[in-house]
C-alpha cells in the first residue's frame, strides 16, 4: 500500500520533466525510495507474526498452568494461624492457620511491581515509535493509522459495554427459573477464572462494588474485572519481549482488542474442561428421583427400611435409617426457588415456592403458627399456647420465675415439639439461643419453615433413641403443648429430658393438662406430678396466663444426690457406673436417672458465668482435663479462640468478598472448641456446632460457652431439610473423612444443604482441596478464593442453581 502510494506521487512529478537524464535519474531514486520503503515496512509486518506467536506461546503456557495442580506453594512467608489439631490433640501443621493478611500483603506487592514495570515498558514502547515511524513529509499513512485505532477503540469500546450488561443482567434475580437450568456452564466457566492459583497472589472475586459495599449479585462483573487485569499482565510482556514499538494510544487498544479474544478463548477451554467433568465417570452427576422430591432427607426418606420395621408405636418410623450406601446424586430445586429473604425479615415471611407447603396454614392458621399471603407464607409469630405472639408469651415465662433470666441465666435452651419455631425466633431478641426440634410427620415441612425463617432448628424425635446431644449442657427445656406422653413406660422420655438437662436447670411446661380438668388431662396431670417427685424435681411454680388462656408449670432439676439418696424407693433407677450420660450417638433410651456431679473439678457442678462472659472465659472444669500437645486444656481453648478472631476479622470478614448481611444459618462441620462460631458473635447469625463422633467430644465445651451444636457421623447424611444452611465451614475435615467414607457422597450432602448462593469454605491439605475443587467444578460451582502454603490450604467455593438433566431412582427412598 505504502509502495503504490509513493509511485503515484512521483508519477505526477515525472510529467514536469523534459531532460530523458533527468528523468532515468529521478526513476532510479524512486527506485531507491521504493526499497527503503519496502525494508522499512517488511520488519513491521515480522514483528506482528511474532508478537502473535508470543500471545499464542503465552495462551498455552496459561493453560498449561491452569491444568496443573491449583493448590502449589504460593509465595510469602507462611502465616501464623496455619494450623489446627487432629482429633487426638496433635498438629496437623507447624502452628496455626493461614494468616491470609501475608497473602494480601503479597498480593499487594506484586501488584506494584506489576504496575511499574507496565509504565516502564510503555515508555519503552513511546521511545522506539518514534524511531520506527517510516520518514515520510506525507501525512495520509499516519492519519489512516489513526482512524484504524479510532475504529479499534470503538470497537473495543463496544465490546466492553456488552460484557458489562451481560454480566449485570446474569447477576440480577436469580430463580430456579433460568438459573437451575439442566447443562448450564456458565457460571463455572466464570469461576474456573478464578481458580488459576498463581505464585504470590489470590483470585477473588465479587469482593467490593464501587461504593465499596460488597455485593454478591455483582461477583459476575468482578470476576470479568479481574481476568482483564490478569490478562494486562500478559500482553504488557508480551510486548515488552518482542519490542512491539507502536504509539501509546495504539498500543493501549491493541492490547484491549487482545484482551477480548484471549479472554473469550479462554472462556472456551474452561468449558471444554469442564465438559470432560461432566463427562467423567466418577462425577458425573443426577437428580435423585425420590418420593420426597425436593425435600428429600437421605436418612429420614429410607422407606425401604422404614417399611420393614417390626413397631412404629414408639415412633421409630421417624428416627433415622440411613441407607447403607450414601446417595450421591443431587437433589432438585423446588419449581420457582428463589433466593431466601434475609434475617429479621425472613422471620415474618419467606417465599412461598421455596416451601411450598399449605397444609400447616390450613390446619393451624387460626393459632397464627403460618399464613398464605400471595407470594409469601407469612409467620404471625403465634403457636398453639401463644397465639397472641411469642414476645408475650416470653416474658409471661420471665414474669412467672424470674431466676430464669433470659439471656443471662438461660442462654442455651432445647424447645421439644417447636413446631414452626416462633418461640426461639423471637427468644434472639433476649439473646437466648435456642435448639427447637420436631419430627418429620404430618404437620409437613415444620422444621423446614423454621430454618427457611433463619431459626435454628433439626428434624428429630423422642422415640427409642438418645438425643445427640452430652448430658447437662441445656440451661432450660420448653415443651408447649408438645404432644410428648412423658408420663409413660416409667417416663423414659422425661428421663431424656432429665438428662441433657443441666443440674439446677428448668423445664418450663405448658400444655393442658397443666391447666384443664377433661378426665384425660387430669389423668396426665397426676401421673406427671407422681413421676416428677419421683426424678427429685422442684415444681416452682404454676401460672396462668390470662391473655392466651393457657398455663405453665416450671420443674428445676435438683443440683445435688441428695434426694436421690433419701427417696424411700429407687424408681425411676440411678443408672449404672459404666453408662456414660454424654454417650448419645445411636444409643437406646434407658428409664434412668444419673446422679449429679457434685466434685467442685466435675462438669456441672457449677453453674456457668452470665452471658456473654461465659463466651469467652475457659470453664472451670477444663482444668482438670488432660493437656493438648503440651498445653494444658484451658491455654489451648484461649489460643483457639484467638486463632478464630483473627482469621474471621482478616480474612473471612474482608478478604473473601462474602456479603454477610446474606449470611444467617451458618454450620461450622468440624467445631472443635467453638472458636469459629464465639468470633461471628457480633454478627446476625447462628452457628451449629458439629462435632463428629469419631472426633475427641468437645460438644460440652461449645455448650458451656453459651453456644449451641450436635453429634454426627458425617458418612450419613444430615438431618435438616435440603437448601437450609448459608455458609458451612469445614476445618481439616475432608481430609479425615476420605478415609471411611466416600467423598462424592459427602460433597453429595453439603450441596443438599446448602442453599443456592451459599458458601463452602474449607482448610485442608493440598490434595484433599484438590479433589472438592475438582468435584465442585463439575457441579459448577464458583470458585471464590483459593490460597496454599506448604501442602496446606484455603478454599472458598460457592454453590449456583445449576441441576443436571439426567435422574437416579433411589429405589429405597420410593414410598
Amino acid at each position: 500500500m505504502a509502495v503504490g502510494k509513493y509511485s503515484r506521487v512521483d508519477g505526477r512529478r515525472s510529467l514536469n520533466c523534459c531532460s530523458t537524464t533527468s528523468l532515468v535519474v529521478f526513476v532510479a531514486f524512486c527506485l531507491v525510495g521504493v526499497w527503503m520503503l519496502m525494508s522499512t515496512v517488511v520488519p513491521i509486518q515480522n514483528q506482528d507474526s511474532s508478537s502473535e506467536e508470543t500471545v499464542n506461546e503465552v495462551k498455552r503456557q496459561t493453560t498449561t498452568d491452569k491444568d496443573s495442580k491449583q493448590f502449589e506453594d504460593s509465595s510469602g512467608e507462611l502465616p501464623e494461624t496455619v494450623i489446627k489439631r487432629d482429633d487426638n490433640g496433635n498438629d496437623l501443621q507447624s502452628e496455626s492457620h493461614l494468616d491470609i493478611k501475608n497473602a494480601q500483603n503479597v498480593a499487594e506487592d506484586v501488584s506494584v511491581n506489576t504496575t511499574e514495570e507496565k509504565q516502564e515498558e510503555l515508555v519503552s514502547k513511546e521511545e522506539s515509535e518514534v524511531k520506527t515511524e517510516p520518514e515520510s513529509e506525507n501525512g495520509v499513512e499516519g492519519n489512516q493509522q489513526e482512524k484504524l485505532v479510532e475504529e479499534k477503540s470503538d470497537e473495543k469500546l463496544e465490546t466492553e459495554e456488552q460484557t458489562k450488561t451481560q454480566a449485570e443482567n446474569d447477576g440480577d434475580g436469580k430463580t430456579n427459573d433460568h438459573e437451575a437450568s439442566s447443562g448450564d456452564g456458565e457460571s463455572n466457566s466464570e469461576a474456573g477464572n478464578a481458580s488459576d492459583f498463581q505464585e504470590g497472589e489470590k483470585k477473588l472475586e465479587g469482593d467490593e462494588t464501587s461504593d465499596g459495599i460488597k455485593q454478591e449479585d455483582e461477583v459476575t462483573i468482578q470476576t470479568e474485572k479481574g481476568n482483564v487485569e490478569k490478562y494486562q499482565d500478559i500482553n504488557s510482556e508480551e510486548s515488552d519481549s518482542n519490542n512491539i514499538e507502536s504509539q501509546e494510544t495504539t498500543a493501549e487498544n491493541e492490547q484491549g482488542s487482545t484482551e477480548v479474544v484471549e479472554l473469550q478463548n479462554e472462556k472456551e477451554t474452561q468449558q471444554s474442561s469442564l465438559s470432560e467433568h461432566k463427562s467423567g465417570h466418577e462425577w458425573k452427576w443426577k437428580l435423585c428421583d425420590v418420593t420426597a422430591g425436593p425435600d428429600y432427607i437421605p436418612c429420614l426418606d429410607n422407606w425401604g427400611s422404614i417399611r420393614k420395621l417390626p413397631s412404629t408405636m414408639h415412633y421409630e418410623h421417624r428416627e433415622r435409617h440411613c441407607p447403607d450406601e450414601a446417595p450421591t446424586c443431587l437433589v432438585p430445586l423446588p419449581e420457582g426457588y428463589k433466593r431466601s429473604i434475609q434475617w429479621p425479615t425472613s422471620r415474618e415471611k419467606i417465599w412461598y415456592h421455596n416451601v411450598p407447603h399449605t397444609k400447616l396454614a390450613v390446619v393451624k392458621g387460626h393459632q397464627n403458627w403460618v399464613k398464605v399471603t400471595g407470594e409469601y407464607l407469612t409467620f404471625p409469630g403465634g403457636g398453639t399456647q401463644f397465639k397472641n405472639g411469642a414476645l408475650h408469651y416470653i416474658d409471661f415465662i420471665q414474669k412467672s420465675l424470674p431466676d430464669i433470666a433470659w439471656g443471662k441465666r438461660s442462654r442455651v435452651i432445647l424447645d421439644v415439639g417447636c413446631g414452626v419455631a416462633s418461640f426461639g425466633g423471637f427468644l434472639f431478641d433476649r439473646d437466648v439461643l435456642a435448639m427447637s426440634f420436631a419430627p418429620k410427620d404430618e404437620h409437613e415441612a415444620q422444621v423446614q419453615f423454621a430454618l427457611e425463617r433463619g431459626i435454628p432448628a433439626i428434624s428429630a424425635v423422642m422415640g427409642t433413641k438418645r438425643l445427640p446431644f452430652p448430658s447437662s449442657v441445656y440451661d432450660l427445656v420448653h415443651c408447649a403443648r408438645c404432644r410428648v406422653p412423658w408420663h409413660i413406660e416409667g417416663g423414659k422420655l422425661l428421663l431424656e429430658l432429665n438428662r441433657v438437662l443441666r443440674p439446677g436447670g428448668y423445664f418450663v411446661w405448658s400444655a393442658t393438662p397443666v391447666y384443664q380438668k377433661l378426665p384425660e388431662d387430669v389423668g396426665i396431670w397426676k401421673a406427671m406430678s407422681k413421676l416428677t417427685k419421683s426424678m427429685c424435681w422442684d415444681l416452682l411454680v404454676i401460672k396462668k396466663d390470662r391473655l392466651n388462656g393457657v398455663a405453665a408449670a416450671i420443674y428445676r432439676k435438683p443440683s445435688t444426690n441428695e434426694c436421690y439418696n433419701e427417696r424411700a424407693r429407687n424408681d425411676p433407677p440411678l443408672c449404672s457406673e459404666s453408662d456414660d450420660p454424654n454417650t448419645s450417638w445411636n444409643v437406646s433410651l434407658e428409664a434412668c436417672m444419673h446422679k449429679v456431679p457434685e466434685d467442685v473439678l466435675n462438669r456441672g457442678s457449677q453453674w456457668p458465668p452470665k452471658w456473654p462472659l461465659r463466651l469467652e472465659k475457659p470453664p472451670y472444669w477444663l482444668k482438670s482435663q488432660l493437656d493438648v500437645d503440651g498445653k494444658s486444656a484451658p491455654e489451648d481453648f484461649i489460643s483457639d479462640y484467638k486463632h478464630w478472631k483473627k482469621v474471621v476479622s482478616e480474612t473471612y470478614l474482608n478478604g473473601m468478598g462474602i456479603n454477610w448481611s446474606s449470611v444467617r444459618n451458618v454450620m461450622d462441620m468440624r467445631a472443635v472448641y467453638g472458636g469459629f462460631a464465639a468470633a461471628l458473635k457480633d454478627l446476625k447469625v447462628w452457628v451449629m456446632n458439629v462435632v463428629p463422633v469419631d472426633s475427641r467430644d468437645t460438644l460440652p465445651i461449645i455448650f458451656e460457652r453459651g453456644l449451641t451444636g450436635i453429634y454426627h457421623d458425617w458418612c450419613e447424611s444430615f438431618s435438616t431439610y435440603p437448601r437450609t444452611y448459608d455458609l458451612l465451614h469445614a476445618d481439616h475435615l475432608f481430609s479425615v473423612l476420605k478415609k471411611r467414607c466416600n467423598l462424592v457422597a459427602v460433597i453429595a450432602e453439603v450441596d443438599r444443604i446448602l442453599r443456592p448462593e451459599g458458601k463452602l469454605i474449607i482448610w485442608d491439605n493440598a490434595e484433599t482441596l484438590n479433589e472438592v475443587e475438582s468435584m465442585a467444578k463439575s457441579l459448577q460451582w464458583d470458585i471464590r478464593f483459593t490460597y496454599s502454603k506448604d501442602n496446606e490450604g484455603l478454599l472458598c467455593i460457592q454453590k449456583t442453581f445449576w441441576r443436571p438433566a439426567e435422574k437416579e431412582t433411589i429405589l429405597s427412598a420410593i414410598a
